[in-house]
């Protein structure tokens, strides 16, 4: 199959197309279009190219599918339609309430591929209850190993991992095995290393500034570049790759002034999509911005994401277990913010923030469905922006890493697992990167600096030696190993607990009873908690007995005996009843 080579580049006045491998690419030239498009010669499948703009370059294609020479080499074209699906019978699934679990490729197994992701491993996710698969950033970015967050090139999936053809073949297995896939897709931003977007056109402007510097142009003039760019890359993933759902990175960065928000013109584009197609699609926002506007639909004014996540709960939970109340888990770590976010969502709905040193956020209406919120213990983030990129596992008593994923399994919320978390992996998961020199030193040093006086000795309990994410044994010592399969007592404590805990999201599940049952943390004593709703968790973090209300065990972490009027758990003790036998 053959394709029309086009490139939007508005301003230039002339374009060309460099066919053919580097050593011995053939000049043709591109001819202008309508609306800043410019188009050139058909180029059959798998062939390499790059464009020349006004002289300047060659370039990858803005749109490339794929990269094997790297970020800063010839695009390839790929034939998305030559794969034969296997997955008619897949009906699609929703991201809301769906159980989810966020992988990095290179990380999950020795190889590092999406193709090593395999059917054993699959049925294995699945079989533990797990329903939708998150894979971090897909589009290439420099090197080989990295956590994927500066990728430059969208529309392509990175070539370590086996390209996009790999993509469309690990979709068709989870489909198979019944598993959504999820894609994290980083808009807000691009890497500095292999960026050539701006050569082509104003897909950024300096009338913004987020924390990675210039906005991507969303609506100053010739806007539309980047907004069909975005738009048209959703899409994509959505047809020719079948996934099921796209989780959107820091979407507060995307500054949009514009009468209509690239987010509610994403979410419409979706849904139109979504019926197309005869699946559900899902839009899934990382939102630091504390407001259910995100979630609300757009035909009510609202942003028309699916779902968002909701990091304050993650704060409450990890501090109240942890301890840890530095930097932004200042106003977290009691029982009552505990208590706030099981009932309210958010922590800082309006209220003063401590770490933002303003107020911050806005109520969460009670009629707003609970499942729009992604709620997790652990997330690549929560644990590799840590100095060590320790898990919460390697920490945590076992007791209290049981009560971690009741908390999450059996909220009211979309619950999510990161990998390794299902058995107690206690691996760390460290901020690994891959860049040229002189960016590779810049990097090593800022995080060395970042670290330097956040009381990481204070929690460490000594000195603390920052890895360094250049060296490839930081890379190396993040990977889980074996996938899924651990093998020790203590994790197969930690399996059966997860299958139990699975087992009973069935009656926290049945026609919407969240709706019906609040979900809290009880005040009745320090480090004894209970979390209220279709399935109880009742949770002894303390020295000391805890005696709870009688009711039927489905389950029990520790010791817990049954009592006059009741139940009494040991220290360290977790057990689930459910509320049909209060």
């Amino acid at each position: 199959m053959t394709a029309q080579a086009r490139v939007w580049a508005p301003r230039a006045s002339r374009v060309e197309i460099l066919v053919g491998p580097p050593d011995e690419a053939v000049v043709d030239v591109m001819h202008p279009a309508e609306d800043g498009w410019w188009e050139g010669p058909a180029l059959a499948d798998g062939t390499d190219y790059a464009y020349s703009v006004d002289g300047a370059g060659p370039f990858p294609d803005p749109r490339s599918a794929w990269q094997p020479y790297g970020v800063h080499g010839p695009s390839r074209t790929f034939d998305a339609s030559a794969h034969a699906w296997d997955d008619g019978a897949w009906a699609g699934l929703s991201a809301l309430g769906a159980v989810t679990y966020e992988l990095h490729v290179g990380t999950f197994t020795p190889r590092g591929t999406l193709d090593a992701i395999d059917d054993r491993q699959l049925r294995d996710l699945r079989t533990r209850g797990v329903e939708m698969v998150e894979l971090m950033p897909l589009a290439a970015f420099p090197g080989s190993r990295g956590w994927g967050y500066d990728g430059v090139a969208l529309y392509s999936v990175h070539d370590a991992y086996g390209g996009p053809a790999a993509l469309q073949r690990f979709v068709d297995r989870a489909h198979r095995h019944g598993l959504g896939v999820c894609l994290d897709m980083v808009y807000n931003h691009l890497g500095p290393d292999g960026n050539y977007l701006a050569q082509f056109g104003p897909y950024f402007t300096d009338a913004h500034e987020t924390p990675w510097g210039w906005a991507v142009n969303l609506d100053q003039d010739d806007a539309v570049g980047m907004r069909t760019f975005i738009v048209d890359n959703a899409l994509r993933w959505f047809e020719d790759f079948h996934v099921d759902a796209l989780r959107l990175d820091a979407v507060h960065a995307l500054v949009d002034d514009s009468a209509r928000h690239i987010l509610a013109e994403l979410s419409d584009a979706t849904a139109v999509a979504a019926v197309r197609l005869g699946r559900p699609l899902s839009l899934v926002a990382e939102s630091d911005l504390n407001d259910a506007v995100m979630v609300t639909p757009t035909s009510e004014g609202g942003l028309g994401m699916t779902a968002q996540w909701a990091d304050d709960v993650h704060h409450a939970l990890h501090a109240y277990l942890t301890g840890e109340t530095h930097g932004y888990y200042g106003d977290f770590g009691s029982i009552e913010a505990l208590d706030k976010v099981y009932r309210s969502v958010f922590v800082h709905d309006g209220g003063f923030s401590t770490f933002r040193g303003k107020d911050w956020g806005a109520p969460v209406p009670a009629s707003i469905d609970r499942r729009r919120f992604v709620v997790f213990a652990s997330n690549h983030d929560q644990v590799g922006n840590r100095a060590l990129g320790d898990r919460p596992a390697s920490r945590l008593s076992p007791g209290a890493q049981a009560a971690s994923l009741a908390l999450v399994l059996l909220s009211p919320f979309t619950p999510m697992l990161f990998m390794g978390e299902e058995y107690g992996e206690t691996r760390p998961f460290m901020f690994f990167t891959d860049h040229d020199e002189p960016l590779g030193s810049a990097v090593s040093e800022g995080r060395m600096h970042e670290f330097a006086g956040h009381g990481w000795e204070d929690l460490y309990g000594g000195e603390v030696s920052v890895p360094d994410p250049q060296d490839r044994q930081t890379f190396l010592r993040s990977k889980l190993g074996s996938g899924v399969a651990a093998g020790s007592t203590a994790n197969a404590r930690i399996e059966e607990w997860v299958a139990a805990l699975m087992s009973a999201r069935s009656l926290t599940l049945e026609d919407g009873v969240w709706a019906r049952f609040p979900a809290g943390a009880s005040e009745s004593a320090p480090r004894q908690l209970t979390m209220s709703g279709p399935v109880v968790v009742h949770a002894n973090l303390s020295d000391s007995p805890m005696r709870v209300e009688g009711g039927a065990p489905l389950a029990v972490f520790g010791t817990v005996t049954a009592v006059e009027g009741g139940l009494e758990l040991a220290p360290d003790a977790v057990v689930l009843v459910d509320s049909a036998t209060l």
